[in-house]
């Protein structure tokens, strides 16, 4: 009965949650950053937040090329308030790009720093659901003006990234180490120092979804092969047949976060918070029981599982070897270092990691609306069986060099064998 009400629910509210509001209708996307289970750990404040909603602008504020300075002396080029893009060859010798008013486009600035040029500040993404503010800025890796985003104003609502964005100066600087070349049509192009790399998951973000392959964008948003490390200064090939227009389920790595594009269409199939509401009250409705204490269990809000508060008497846990669902006790230990490490089942002595269960609850990381039945290892957020299928096929950038799966609400490397575990309740004796 609850399954058909949650049906229901998601379809009736995804209007209510998921559009824009009256006075500007016109939603062209999300983006997400992957690690925060629907909020940031200390609460969402300004343009610090765990989603960026991106609505059409009142004005155009887009820019496109227009004239092309050629210098030999070292001084930067005064474009008179004018974007522009400023590539140091040599020390006499810079080509700057001017930038006009696009009319047609409406640019959306992502990066780590605070300037008001940054509609979505983001900080490095601390695994296991920790508050990335806590890591100090000058360790970061993400790029101050990291990436910008140009909607087209009309349908079908084109969103196109590009890398680096435009200072308060309205500049795009790249010194003389960076990586930059001029194109065989004469155009200059280039990367920032870490880049920013993009990958189109195959048949956009549903159940049937595969992972795509990772590309780096340049500032001029032309798609290249991934470099030899993140920083080299030489690029990689030229991607001819690909673009850099963003598919609902694209995800965009800035090298210390990363972030999903969610579509306003795509938006609109997702679950919403009533439905995962639902699917909570329907699992603790059916009083699942420890099949050793026989205490009964119940997942606990969606707000305590956003802020992973203190655990709750009445918390399910899980060996992840096997998937049973226990309540907490203290036996079976395995490991004197930590205790949870190691656990013995009391239902089929299968040895492995005991954790606490705790709901997904941000809905744009899901691929379905199904039932919560599967855990990612090892960290116990639980979401649909698809949900986490997905997920743990999709390599995701790590540090400068490596590529693993991750939990998509704390970062969470998934483990190597096994990523995920489907979970076995007990129902109530009686």
């Amino acid at each position: 009965m609850l399954h058909s009400e949650a049906s229901s629910l998601m379809f009736s509210s995804s209007q209510e949650e998921h559009c824009a509001p009256s006075k500007d209708p016109v939603k062209y996307g999300e983006l997400v950053v992957l690690g925060y289970n629907g909020s940031l750990p200390n609460g969402d404040r300004g343009r610090r937040k765990s989603r960026f909603a991106l609505y059409r602008r009142t004005k155009a504020n887009g820019v496109k090329p227009s004239t092309v300075h050629i210098l030999n002396t070292p001084q930067a080029v005064n474009c008179k308030g004018q974007h522009s893009i400023s590539y140091t060859l040599s020390r006499n010798h810079t080509v700057v790009v001017e930038y006009c008013h696009d009319k047609d486009t409406d640019m959306f600035q992502i990066g780590r720093s605070t300037e008001s040029p940054i509609d979505f500040v983001v900080t490095d993404t601390v695994a296991g659901g920790q508050e990335g503010e806590e890591t100090p800025i000058t360790q970061s890796t993400i790029s101050r003006f990291a990436c910008r985003v140009v909607c087209e104003r009309v349908p079908p609502f084109t969103a196109r990234i590009y890398a680096a964005g435009f200072d308060s100066s309205k500049n795009i600087f790249l010194g003389e180490k960076a990586a930059k070349w001029k194109n065989p049509d004469g155009h200059m192009d280039g990367l920032t120092t870490n880049g920013v790399l993009v990958m189109h998951p195959k048949g956009g973000f549903t159940e049937e979804s595969k992972p795509g392959v990772w590309r780096e964008i340049s500032v001029c948003g032309d798609v290249y092969t991934l470099r030899e490390t993140r920083s080299a200064q030489t690029p990689g090939k030229l991607v001819e047949h690909e673009s850099n227009i963003l598919q609902d389920g694209s995800l965009v790595d800035l090298c210390g976060a990363t972030l999903l594009w969610r579509t306003a269409e795509g938006l609109f199939h997702t679950p919403t918070q009533k439905h995962l509401e639902a699917l909570r009250q329907e699992i603790n409705a059916g009083r699942p029981q420890c099949p050793v204490g026989l205490n009964t269990l119940a997942f606990p809000s969606m707000q305590r599982s956003r802020a992973l508060s203190s655990l709750e008497e009445k918390q399910p846990w899980v060996y992840l070897s096997c998937g049973h669902v226990h309540g907490y006790h203290n036996w079976g230990h395995r490991s004197e270092q930590d205790a949870n490490a190691q656990r013995e089942c009391p239902m089929c002595r299968m040895v492995g990691p005991y954790v606490p269960l705790w709901l997904g609850c941000e809905p744009a990381f899901y691929v379905d609306t199904g039932a919560p039945t599967h855990a990612f290892v090892p960290c116990g957020h639980v979401c649909s069986e698809k949900s986490v299928k997905y997920w743990a096929e999709i390599p995701l950038p790590h540090g400068t060099h490596a590529f693993h799966a991750a939990c998509p609400f704390c970062a969470t490397q998934l483990g190597l064998t096994k990523g995920f575990a489907k979970l076995i309740f007990q129902g109530p004796v009686d």
